[in-house]
């Protein structure tokens, strides 16, 4: 290690170094000793059972390597490895050691032999460090990484992983200096060198900078931190888990409210932070639920609204669902139910807007927030009101629509015209100078546009922008493409929509990893019901038995589904998934052929296939 500057009485090398190919050895009487008073200190029991064993992996449990490194520098980029020490230890004990010297192919600088003690004649003969490496790798396979000042040690051996043309195998790591730093007081060490370390817990060997050593010595440190992190309270580590939250950059509040995350099953489903008057902060979910909401309390949680909402947090509810599309669709219904504060998206799901091509004499576009069941076509819903405004435009560009928001007659001749019938943008309808029957052929156009029936519109978009672009106009080419993106992702979603929602009842099975099947029922767009097959079991009765117990289901008016439209999307998705068979159909299920997901080419997302009408339904073999 690199951590203690002070070299002015260096203890000599390790006696009887070798300076050949890695040497494994076990570990002294002493240090198992040591270990093992400290596992009693924490309580941990030797046969490996845990307090609690559904947080996490117990620490007795979990394989430590000690590493530390000599090299010729403190930069990977330009420096070189010359040592390599390691110790593995497991439940308080010794099971084996890694020592090797490594020619780093460079003259070792005059500081690093004055630190060191390695000098160019020792390295004679060593092995190069891509001989070395493939070695402590398979040493290090499956453990948990302990370096002090550990983005030293890791940072070589990445960049070494690297060089040999290798794979980084990204290892849990604890850092020693880090864990220090939350454990042990200024009031007892001036700093958190190796050294001072070593000096205030009683090491069985005193750090000398060479790599086995220190690695010994870190070792003890270890052990003597997790002494002092027995017990309860928020500096407490029992598994791993808290281990690295310990050791991690993590606020306060994060550190204090990690118990939270303790007894929740491993398993998928949707998690509900709670607060003190059982009020809902936050909905998510996770194939393991477990897993994801312990990970609120580390340092890669960065958000300050999750933050803000940990503070105010008092209980976590966990809902297990059977697969992970359940948990989808419960976690959009529970934050419409419960409108989170700090979940930002899928929040007031009927507030969202639609475009529609108005019915009356002269139609118009206009943005709503409701589908009535009055013959309109209707696009969206689009995720902000803008998006709608947006596009409105784009059809407004390719397509001479009247843009007034009166209510016009059959002729309003004493009406006056706008701008746009000035500069021939639109027929003055309200003028008089275009009759209903003139002006049909323009609204035709529209409602063929919504329908899926027509998409030359978007094709004049897609020439309008391509033409500014020749021109190297590209401010204006930009604007009709996110224009015209906003005008695909409306009329895409409406035509995905609507045929989920006309159809009575679909149902639709995917094989699961383990054997048997996933069957779901959807109906009018909305998850009605789902089952699991046991392996080799005849699906029929438990598939007759969902459906018999599955949701009764309003038809709604399309293309709003009966639910959420987010949650009639993620069942879309699932179906057009690879694996899914389609079992029962009630009703018909089609995509337009002339739809918006086929113009790839102005969509924000790639396209989304549908499977067409008439697509055979197939048994369960």
């Amino acid at each position: 290690m690199h951590d203690d500057t002070s070299f002015a009485s260096l203890p000599d090398p390790p006696d009887g170094t070798p300076a050949d190919a890695a040497v494994p050895s076990g570990g002294s009487e002493g240090r198992t000793e040591y270990v093992q008073q400290t596992l009693v200190d924490l309580d941990i029991p030797g046969d490996g059972s845990n307090l609690h064993p559904d947080t996490g992996t117990p620490l007795s449990q979990v394989t430590f390597v000690v590493v530390d490194l000599e090299t010729t520098g403190g930069s990977p980029a330009d420096s070189h490895i010359t040592e390599i020490g390691a110790v593995k230890v497991r439940g308080g004990e010794v099971i084996e050691e890694f020592h090797t010297l490594v020619d780093p192919q460079v003259p070792v600088p005059p500081f690093i032999r004055l630190l060191t003690g390695i000098t160019d004649e020792m390295l004679i003969g060593a092995p190069r460090i891509d001989e070395v490496l493939p070695a402590f790798l398979e040493f290090a396979r499956g453990a948990v990484l302990v370096a002090h000042n550990a983005p030293f040690d890791i940072g070589f051996l990445r960049a070494a992983t690297r060089a040999c043309g290798g794979t980084w195998p990204a290892p849990v790591v604890v850092d020693t200096v880090t864990l220090s730093r939350r454990l042990v007081t200024r009031d007892e060490v001036p700093n958190h060198k190796l050294g001072t370390l070593a000096e205030l817990f009683g090491t069985t060997i005193t750090p000398d900078h060479r790599a086995l050593h220190d690695a010994r010595a870190t070792v003890d440190v270890l052990h003597g931190l997790l002494a002092r992190c027995g017990g309860t309270g928020p500096l407490s580590a029992q598994t791993l888990e808290d281990l690295q939250v310990l050791a991690s950059r993590v606020h306060p509040v994060q550190r204090r409210k990690r118990h939270l995350g303790r007894g929740l099953p491993s398993a998928p489903g949707v998690y509900l932070f709670t607060g003190l008057r059982g009020q809902v902060l936050y909905v998510g979910t996770s194939t393991d639920i477990r897993r994801r909401v312990s990970s609120y309390f580390t340092a890669a949680e960065q958000r300050t609204r999750m933050t803000e909402m940990l503070t105010a947090a008092e209980h976590v509810v966990p809902v297990v669902c059977a697969t992970r599309l359940e948990a989808q669709v419960r976690e959009l219904r529970l934050i419409a139910e419960h409108d989170p504060p700090y979940n930002r998206r899928s929040r007031k799901p009927w507030s969202k807007s639609w475009v529609k091509v108005t019915v009356e004499p002269f139609p118009r576009l206009s943005i709503v927030t409701r589908v009535k069941d009055d013959g309109a076509r209707y696009a969206g819903p689009f995720p902000r009101r803008q998006a709608a405004v947006e596009a409105i435009s784009a059809v407004h560009e390719v397509l001479p629509l009247r843009q007034c928001t009166t209510r016009l007659a059959r002729i309003s001749a004493a009406a006056s015209a706008c701008l746009l019938a000035e500069i021939g943008r639109c027929g003055a309808p309200c003028r008089g100078r275009q009759s209903v029957e003139e002006y049909d052929p323009v609204a035709t156009r529209a409602r063929r546009l919504f329908a899926g029936e027509d998409r030359t519109l978007i094709e004049g978009l897609r020439a309008r922008m391509l033409a500014y672009a020749a021109e190297e106009r590209y401010e204006e080419a930009g604007a009709v493409r996110e224009r015209a993106a906003a005008l695909v992702d409306g009329l895409g979603r409406a035509q995905r929509l609507a045929p989920l929602a006309a159809a009575p009842e679909i149902v639709a099975a995917k094989r699961r990893d383990g054997g048997g099947w996933e069957v779901v029922s959807i109906r009018h767009g909305r998850l009605a019901g789902t089952t699991l097959t046991p392996p080799g079991a005849d699906p029929v009765p438990f598939i007759s038995a969902m459906r018999a117990s599955a949701e009764v289901v309003s038809p709604p008016v399309p293309p709003c589904p009966a639910t959420h439209p987010e949650e009639t999307e993620i069942l879309h998705r699932w179906l057009t998934g690879d694996g899914v068979r389609l079992v029962d159909l009630v009703g018909t299920w089609s995509c337009p052929v002339a739809g918006a997901d086929g113009a790839e080419s102005l969509s924000r997302a790639p396209g989304r296939t549908s499977r067409p009408a008439g697509v055979p339904v197939r048994s369960l073999e």
